[in-house]
């Protein structure tokens, strides 16, 4: 039976012992050296990447024969590295069972009326697997000053001729500029990034949110059955995107501070102090297929239920309903001559 590349021990990450809650690591002392004790499998594992999506799979030492489970291909190759993984924090079991997934996606497929209908429904669906995905999260308390333009709006009354030649009046809009400034505060509690390659992130946007607060303790009775994915965003890429979309909220935060009707020239110059980090895993199935040497994706939150994904589209039924529609046209054209 294949089980999960983080079988064999515990993780390292500690609990407060007054509320259950997870003790999150530093972000700016890990990116500067995170423990070798907060690392590797301990445990003999091979780890694997597919030649075809470039996901890393991690499986025991003497598993042989399988295939990528992100896009199905069995070119495989031993994937090395310079340092070994963080381990995960925790965990978000699976929610909802296999058979309730698999009448999901038979209803999802039925809905697809651009589908082809050699497609082989069926066939694809009974190929559906669970996968553990890595995110990262991350929490920080942001403070941010910022300064614009304010622009207040006020009208003023003109005479003009219209086209007949008659004086008339009309209310002219001007915008009075004024400066402005202030400050943002915000807490961002588990801001979660994506540490996967092998799945489709526009995909799993869809498909999120993941709740981290019903995260459970790392345990590898969860994970037992179910591939894993190794992260292949690392902690110093996820940070950046994770800081970034913080700046992009509190910029948000801060037009909607700016007085006034309009406004321009916003700057922001965010701080962000108490960094924080989660290395966790998050269930989700997926169903990947190949038609016509086109890899595609359907993905199914497995705590909530979510489903997204692509699928290919048939050539003749998109003709035909072209064909449908012009028929439709001609013939309200036609009527409405008569």
């Amino acid at each position: 039976m294949l089980v999960c590349g983080f079988c064999g021990t515990s993780a390292p990450f500690s609990v407060d012992e007054a509320t259950g809650a997870f003790v999150e690591h530093d972000l700016v002392k890990a990116l500067r050296e995170l423990p070798d004790e907060t690392r590797g499998w301990l445990a003999e594992k091979r780890t694997v990447q597919c030649q075809s999506c470039k996901a890393v799979s991690v499986f025991d030492a003497g598993r042989a024969g399988q295939n990528c489970g992100f896009c199905g291909s069995a070119s495989l190759l031993d994937y090395h590295e310079i340092k070994a993984p963080i381990r995960p924090q925790g965990v978000l079991p699976f929610k909802v069972e296999a058979g309730v997934v698999r009448e999901s996606v038979r209803q999802w497929f039925k809905g697809r009326w651009f589908a082809p209908s050699n497609l082989g429904v069926k066939a694809l669906i009974d190929r559906l697997h669970g996968l553990y995905v890595p995110y990262w999260t991350f929490d920080a308390q942001a403070v941010g000053p910022w300064e614009a333009e304010a622009g207040h709006y006020y009208y003023t009354t003109e005479q003009y001729r219209d086209n007949k030649g008659q004086s008339q009046t009309r209310q002219v809009r001007h915008v009075r500029w004024e400066s402005a400034s202030g400050v943002v505060e915000h807490f961002f509690d588990d801001h979660c990034v994506p540490g996967t390659q092998g799945l489709r992130h526009d995909l799993l946007n869809k498909i999120e949110p993941f709740p981290t607060t019903d995260l459970v303790d790392y345990d590898t009775a969860y994970l037992s059955g179910f591939v894993v994915e190794h992260y292949q965003v690392v902690l110093l890429a996820a940070a950046e995107q994770s800081q970034s979309a913080m700046t992009i909220k509190l910029r948000q935060m801060a037009s909607e501070q700016v007085p006034g009707d309009t406004q321009r020239n916003l700057e922001i110059h965010p701080t962000y102090s108490n960094q924080t980090f989660k290395h966790i895993l998050v269930p989700v199935w997926v169903l990947a297929f190949t038609y016509r040497s086109k890899i595609y994706q359907v993905l199914v939150n497995g705590y909530s239920g979510t489903i997204s994904g692509d699928y290919p589209l048939s050539s003749w039924k998109i003709f035909l309903l072209i064909v449908v529609v012009l028929i439709v046209a001609v013939i309200a054209i036609a009527l409405s001559q008569e």
